[in-house]
Parts: C-alpha cells; sequence; structure tokens
C-alpha cells in the first residue's frame, strides 16, 4: 500500500476526520508484510508486475507474430501426440498452430489479459489448452513432462535468464525438443530495445533479453544441457504507413515502449528527443516500397541431453 493509505480519511457527509480502524491498519500491515515477503522471495517482483501490467496491450500485434508462429512450430518439427508447453505464451498463437498439428498442448504467460485471449482463440476453434497464468522462471509442471518446449518472443524477457532456461529444461524430457524465436541484439528490433534502455535503465541485475537473440550466448546458455543445437534466421514484415506509424503503434502494444512513453509525459522535450532518435532507427528497417518493416529474428532447436 502506498503512503497515502496511511493519511487520516475525511468520512463522505461528515466534517470530522476519522483514523483507520485497527482492523483497517492490521490488513495493511498484513499486505506490506506480503509484498516485503514477495520481494525477498524473487527480487524481481515490482518488475515482473510492471511487465505484466504493461504487456497487457500487445493483444494486436498477434496479427504479425501469428505467421511466425507456424515458422517456429515447423521448425520444432512438431507432430501429432506430443506433450508440448509454450511458455510465455502471449495471446496462444504458437499453442494453437502446435494444436491443429495434433500436439497435445498446455501453454502459460504472466498475463492474465494475454491468457484470457488465447482462450478466446482457442474456443473459438473447439481446441483443448490449458492456458494459465504463469512465471517462466518457476513453471508450474512436473520434471520431464514435455516432449517438446517452445517460446516464441516470451521467455527472453525473464529478467534472470539462468532461472527460465533451467525451468524450461527441467519440464522437458531427456532427448525433448526445445526450440525459441529472438530478437538478434544487432537487428531493428535489438536495436529498439537498446535504446529504451538508454531512457529507461532496467533495474540491476535484470539481463538484456536480446542476448538470447546471439547465437553465442545461446550456445554458453545451453551447454551440458543440450545439443544438436541449430539456428535458423527469419523475417517478420509487420505492415507500415510511415516510420511515424509504425512508431505510434510500437508505443501503443510494446510494453517498455508504454512505459517509457508513460515516463515522459510531463517531459516533453525528452519524449521528442527520444522520438526522433527512434524514427530513424525505424527508417533504417523500414521498406517504402512495399510499406512493411523488416524484422529479422532468430530461431534456435536443441535436444535435451
Amino acid at each position: 500500500m502506498d503512503g497515502r493509505t496511511r493519511r487520516t480519511i475525511r468520512e463522505e457527509g461528515f466534517g470530522e476526520r476519522v483514523e483507520p480502524s485497527a482492523s483497517v491498519v492490521s490488513l495493511m500491515n498484513i499486505e506490506l508484510e506480503k509484498e516485503s515477503s514477495m520481494t525477498a522471495q524473487d527480487p524481481f517482483a515490482g518488475f515482473k508486475a510492471v511487465q505484466k501490467e504493461a504487456w497487457s496491450l500487445f493483444t494486436p500485434m498477434e496479427v504479425f507474430t501469428t505467421p511466425a508462429a507456424a515458422k517456429l512450430v515447423g521448425f520444432a518439427g512438431v507432430v501429432a501426440g506430443q506433450r508440448l508447453v509454450d511458455v510465455a505464451c502471449g495471446t496462444g498463437v504458437v499453442a494453437i498452430t502446435a494444436a491443429r498439428r495434433g500436439a497435445k498442448v498446455r501453454g502459460l504467460d504472466l498475463s492474465p489479459v494475454l491468457i484470457e485471449r488465447a482462450r478466446e482463440h482457442a474456443q473459438l476453434v473447439n481446441l483443448d489448452i490449458d492456458f494459465a497464468d504463469g512465471d517462466a522462471e518457476s513453471l508450474p509442471y512436473g520434471d520431464n513432462e514435455f516432449d517438446v518446449v517452445l517460446s516464441q518472443f516470451g521467455h527472453m524477457f525473464a529478467p534472470s535468464p539462468d532461472l527460465a532456461i533451467g525451468e524450461m529444461l527441467r519440464v522437458l524430457k531427456p532427448g525433448g525438443t526445445i526450440a525459441f524465436s529472438t530478437w538478434p541484439p544487432h537487428l531493428y528490433v535489438g536495436r529498439m530495445f537498446a535504446l529504451i534502455g538508454r531512457h529507461l535503465p532496467p533495474p540491476e541485475g535484470v539481463a538484456s533479453p536480446v542476448l538470447w537473440g546471439d547465437p553465442k550466448t545461446v550456445a554458453e546458455r545451453l551447454a551440458g544441457k543440450a545439443q544438436d543445437l541449430s539456428f535458423e534466421m527469419d523475417m517478420m514484415t509487420p505492415s507500415a504507413l510511415s516510420p511515424q506509424h509504425f512508431r505510434r503503434t510500437m508505443e501503443t502494444t510494446i510494453g517498455p515502449l508504454i512505459k517509457l512513453v508513460a515516463q515522459y509525459q510531463d517531459e516533453p522535450d525528452k519524449l521528442r528527443s527520444f522520438r526522433a532518435e527512434f524514427e530513424a532507427l525505424i527508417s533504417e528497417y523500414f521498406d517504402a516500397g512495399n510499406n512493411v518493416m523488416r524484422q529479422q529474428y532468430l530461431m534456435t532447436r536443441a535436444r535435451k541431453v
């Protein structure tokens, strides 16, 4: 609870001021103790709470991530009958694509809003997929439960990469396939997150998400845990009328950008400067002849040892 909850309260219709009752104060103290306990258990609990809220507006981008979902499912070699989990599943485009192939699918995401959207998608085509709210760093599944573990532009945003990959491999059967799509640091999306980070630095200890798009880093993180590592580049081509139009779209759907724009609402000069930098970056990848952005991404596949 914030400091305002401890101020005296003016009851509606009365002139006198009263202090919160003992029971209210007790509830406040319990809530504060719970928040303190959560922070002690997970040092990034506050950061994840902000992520959960900001990424809830991501839904419109599923128009662009749906074709990429089919690419990832094909790259992973998903077949009927496999038990599969989609980690940080967002609106469920990977999970549903895999379920259409006959896989037995579960999906998990930090955002309840996106999970609800995923359930709506599944119900529309009568697919039985178990979608749940959850954290990629603490998966609610048993050891060696799945034949395939996938993540599309999802697990990369977990603040502790060792925890996230550890959990993904824990729930994967030996010999099972892990595959994920990520953004390389030297291309458009990776550079966008670097730009955001200069204006809105993450909490100390939070790893850069775009390191998951560097094959060398991926190989190091999977060393001794997975084999037959392979990579493949592909491209997403979101439609855009101009760099300015695309900047506006991103500012209303991408979690960290939403937070940054909100931070600069009372500092118009800083917001104007950021937008000028951002539009210049977008311009490098905007294909004006075809009204699309060219966003290359990396797909990784390996087998658990």
